[in-house]
């Protein structure tokens, strides 16, 4: 079953979350995703609080960047997001922007060891094990939680490189590609993470999150070329969806075909009203997509 979300952008001041998230819970959009970028919001205290001001609202966050942070303490915090409230929140963890990681002292010599161990023992801890390992970064000593989830929630990988992107098809839960992803790249996705999975002894399909960049209304355009210009993408770059809602679910339906289970639309940083693009997107968008 498809899911269709929206982006809360950081660059969106922390007071405008709630509007936001009620506005999306009101309406009946799928999922609101939320971003930890430096040196914006945080991932988790803006995925509590959305929680908290809605009734039946999914929350992503993705991604939380994991040199900033001890794997014991996200591993509380997952818990205790999803201990509160069950089945409503889907966490990714990934590299972090490297300039940004220098910026704070946290760069790893190797990221791609780093998220390994991290993830290997994040999702030990998810499932309540004492977990006790001396790896290159992260290391744990008797380690338990005292109150794991239930059911161990799903840790996805925001991927980008080759290698990431093996390591999300054997041992993550899910997958997270950046807005700029063509449809033709989540084909190439789909068929790495389905032979990884394999190779692993995995048999499940595993979920695919993309971002898609998204404008409507009279400033559409305009807007959009911008975002385009501060991305780089050429003009003829497959990697937007403009218009009104027929337009704009079309476009999504090209990435749910590729494989994409859920298309999580970005809007533009400028947009003017972002209550009314995630209400527009679950009552007139919504619809549109075959589920």
């Amino acid at each position: 079953m498809t899911a269709l979300g929206v982006v809360f952008l950081p660059q969106n001041p922390p007071e405008r979350l709630r509007a936001i998230a009620r506005a999306a819970d009101e309406a009946g959009l799928d999922e609101l995703w939320l971003w930890e970028d430096c040196f914006l919001e945080s991932g988790i205290a803006t995925a509590a609080a959305a929680l908290a001001w809605t009734e039946r609202l999914r929350i992503g966050v993705g991604l939380l960047p994991v040199p900033l942070r001890n794997v014991a303490i996200t591993a509380m915090e997952v818990a205790t997001l999803d201990r509160l409230f069950p089945g409503r929140v889907t966490i990714g963890i990934g590299h972090g922007v490297q300039s940004w990681m220098e910026q704070v002292g946290a760069r790893a010599e190797s990221p791609m060891t780093l998220l390994d161990e991290y993830l290997d023992a994040l999702r030990a801890l998810l499932r309540g094990e004492r977990v006790t390992t001396r790896g290159r970064y992260v290391t744990l000593d008797e380690v338990a939680l005292d109150w794991p989830p239930p059911t161990a929630p799903p840790i996805y990988l925001g991927v980008v490189k080759p290698r990431t992107l093996a390591l999300a098809g054997a041992a993550a839960d899910g997958t997270i590609l950046t807005g700029g992803t063509t449809p033709d790249r989540v084909r190439e996705v789909r068929a790495v993470l389905d032979k990884a999975g394999a190779a692993a002894g995995r048999t499940e399909r595993q979920p695919i999150v993309a971002y898609l960049q998204a404008a409507t209304g009279p400033t559409a355009a305009a807007r959009m070329e911008a975002q385009r210009l501060r991305w780089g993408y050429g003009p003829d770059a497959d990697v937007v969806a403009m218009g009104d809602a027929k337009a704009i679910a079309t476009a999504a339906q090209r990435w749910y075909d590729a494989g994409a289970d859920t298309v999580v639309l970005q809007p533009t940083p400028d947009d003017p009203d972002p209550e009314g693009f995630v209400r527009f997107v679950a009552t007139e968008v919504r619809p549109l997509v075959a589920t």
